[in-house]
Order: structure tokens, then C-alpha cells, then sequence
């Protein structure tokens, strides 16, 4: 028996993955298998202190500033009121309509 795979063990295997996987969800299945590829190697070599070693070198000062905080103006009491007021009119006018419908229904039946 020899060790190791040989082309034929491969088709095999290529073709048993395409059955219980589906030709539609192989792409979906390899790009996500990259991206895993992908964050296991930044965290690998973030472990072993490479990329920590790159970033304190390449490091330059940064500039920091307050931002000034503005007050928040409230709008006039008055003006406030008046607009709940006519929305909540609208809204009984807008129940009362609703309900004039349903209960024409209720008297006819």
C-alpha cells in the first residue's frame, strides 16, 4: 500500500464533496473557508508578535482635539404644544373615521 493520495483518490474525493455539497453552495463554502484562512493568520501572527513589532515601528503621533459641544436649543414651548395638539386631533379625527365605517357594518348585518 502506498502512502500518500494519488490523483484518482482525489477525483473521488472531489466528487463526493460536489454530491453532499451541492454545486451551488461550493462557492459560498470555499470563500468563507478563505476568510477563516484569512483571520487565522492575522491571529497567528498577531500571537507571535510580528505584526505588534510592525505597528510600534511604523507608529507616528496623533494629533487630538476636543470638539466643542454646541448646547442643543429647545424650540419655543408654544410652538411645541400647538403642533401635538393638532396631531392629536388628527389622530381622534382620523379614529373616529375608522370607526364610522365598522360600525355602518355592525348595523347592516
Amino acid at each position: 500500500m502506498l502512502n500518500g493520495l494519488q490523483p484518482w483518490h482525489l477525483i473521488i474525493l472531489v466528487l463526493v464533496v460536489v454530491l453532499l455539497f451541492g454545486a451551488k453552495r461550493l462557492p459560498d463554502a470555499a470563500r468563507s473557508i478563505g476568510k477563516s484562512m484569512k483571520i487565522f493568520k492575522a491571529e497567528t501572527k498577531d500571537l507571535t508578535g510580528e505584526h505588534k513589532a510592525a505597528a510600534h515601528e511604523d507608529a507616528e503621533p496623533v494629533e487630538t482635539r476636543q470638539i466643542p459641544v454646541t448646547p442643543v436649543v429647545p424650540a419655543a414651548p408654544s410652538a411645541t404644544d400647538q403642533q401635538v395638539a393638532d396631531l392629536q386631533r388628527q389622530l381622534d379625527e382620523l379614529k373616529k373615521q375608522q370607526q364610522a365605517p365598522a360600525a355602518e357594518q355592525k348595523n347592516a348585518s
